[in-house]
């Protein structure tokens, strides 16, 4: 996979490492100079240019990436990488970097974002998550089909605990994607159980959370 990182500051090299350690292509993009440090992540791909110039991503060949990553440390800079990648050159997958909490709302499929990453969101939503059994908790919101990723700590009275995830009536909207247990993560299965302490990993659309948390047992 061939993905474009706009924005080579500590947040766009980051992501490069894992990507690139993955197994993927990656392309850095950056308009400062100083940003342009190639030995920090020698294998990857890097252009000096501004990412929010059709003629730059012309060059960077954007057309050839299934995905975009947005992820300078300035909203309007994403919000604009975000739409050309998606209206442009068609990329299939565009992930947005929000920097300020109350920009939020402006990441969404009309700017072409695909999946949104709030940091003080997400920083939030570990906090809770660390310290809460039976809240739900939101990770992360995909714009595109409104729906998020949820997780919540199956609490030691729910009452699911013990019942196959193939016998479970979910709400619609409602795909449990991972369980973490002991340290192990599982694909569930229809076979699997579901055991008190459980953190269970859903893509659930907005308005089915509170269903989905008063199944579980939660608060």
């Amino acid at each position: 996979m061939r993905v474009a990182i706009a924005g080579a500051g500590a947040v766009g090299r980051s992501i490069a490492q894992e990507l690139l350690e993955n197994g993927h292509e990656v392309l850095l993009i950056d308009k400062s100079p100083k940003a342009i440090k190639v030995e920090m992540v020698p294998r990857a791909e890097w252009l000096l240019a501004d990412a929010c110039e059709i003629s730059a991503l012309d060059d960077a060949a954007l057309e050839r990436c299934q995905v975009v990553v947005a992820s300078s440390g300035d909203d309007k800079v994403n919000l604009v990488v975000s739409l050309l990648a998606k209206t442009e050159y068609g990329v299939p997958r565009v992930v947005a970097r929000i920097n300020h909490p109350n920009n939020e709302w402006l990441f969404n499929e009309s700017w072409g974002v695909d999946v949104a990453v709030s940091t003080p969101r997400l920083l939030s939503a570990l906090v809770e998550e660390a310290v809460s059994v039976g809240d739900l908790v939101r990770l992360m919101t995909f714009r595109q089909g409104e729906a998020n990723l949820v997780e919540l700590t199956l609490p030691e009275d729910a009452p699911l605990g013990g019942q196959r995830v193939g016998s479970v009536d979910w709400p619609r909207d409602t795909a449990l994607v991972a369980i973490l247990r002991e340290g192990r993560v599982l694909v569930p299965s229809s076979d699997d159980t579901l055991e008190p302490g459980d953190e269970l990993m859903f893509v659930a659309s907005q308005d089915v959370e509170d269903e989905l948390a008063t199944l579980l047992g939660g608060r």
